[in-house]
C-alpha cells in the first residue's frame, strides 16, 4: 500500500504561457518577469485581488490553468498601468491581465465575485466619458457591493484630490461619439469570431 503524501494532484497545462502570452498582440515581455514582487506593491484594488500579479505570473507559468482562470485577480486590474511603468523587466502587465480576462471570458469563466462587474462598471465609464473617471468608477461599484469600504477609502481619496491626482468631474474627450462607433465597430467583429 502506497504511502499518501498528502499533496492533490493538480492539473497542469504545459501550454498555458504560450498561449497567454499569444492572447494578445505584441510582446507583453511576460517569459522576462523576475518575480521581484514591484507589480504587487503597486495595486490600487490590491485588497479585492485574490493574488498579485507576481503569484499569477508563477501560476502561468506552472501551467495551473484552472486556478488563474478562476481567480479573480485580473478582473480586478484597473490597468492604472502604474505595475507596468514600476516594472524593472518592462513587462506589460495590464496586457497580460487583459489576455488572461480574454481567454477567460472566451471560456465562460469570470468568477463569482463583483470582479467582472467592475470591469462592465469600468468599460461603461469609457464608453460614456472616453476616459476613465475614477470617482463615477469608486462609487458605482463600491456603493453597489462593498459600501462599508467607502468610509476607509475616503483619506486616500481626499488625497488624490488634493494633489490633483484624481478630478472631481469627468472630463469627457472631444470625440466621444466616435470612440462609441468604434468600440461598437470592435463588438461586432468579437461577436462575428
Amino acid at each position: 500500500m502506497a504511502a499518501s503524501t498528502g499533496v492533490a494532484a493538480r492539473a497542469v497545462d504545459h501550454g498555458f504561457l504560450a498561449e497567454v502570452i499569444s492572447a494578445f498582440p505584441g510582446d507583453s515581455r511576460l517569459g522576462l518577469c523576475i518575480q521581484c514582487g514591484t507589480c504587487g506593491g503597486s495595486r490600487p484594488s490590491a485588497a479585492d485581488m485574490d493574488h498579485t500579479p507576481r503569484r499569477l505570473f508563477a501560476m502561468v507559468r506552472a501551467g495551473m490553468r484552472d486556478e488563474v482562470l478562476g481567480s479573480n485577480t485580473a478582473w480586478m486590474c484597473v490597468s492604472c498601468y502604474y505595475c507596468a511603468v514600476r516594472c524593472p523587466q518592462e513587462v506589460h502587465i495590464p496586457d497580460v491581465m487583459y489576455g488572461l480576462k480574454s481567454i477567460a471570458a472566451r471560456e465562460g469563466r469570470s468568477p463569482e465575485s463583483a470582479a467582472p462587474d467592475f470591469s462592465r462598471t469600468f468599460i461603461a465609464n469609457i464608453t460614456r466619458y472616453g476616459r476613465s473617471y475614477e470617482i463615477g468608477l469608486v462609487a458605482r461599484h463600491y456603493l453597489r457591493h462593498f459600501p462599508t469600504r467607502i468610509p476607509g477609502m475616503a483619506p486616500a481619496g481626499l488625497g488624490m484630490l488634493t494633489s490633483r491626482r484624481m478630478e472631481l468631474r469627468p472630463h469627457p474627450i472631444r470625440d466621444v461619439g466616435g470612440l462609441r462607433r468604434i468600440l461598437g465597430r470592435a463588438a461586432e467583429l468579437e461577436a462575428g469570431r
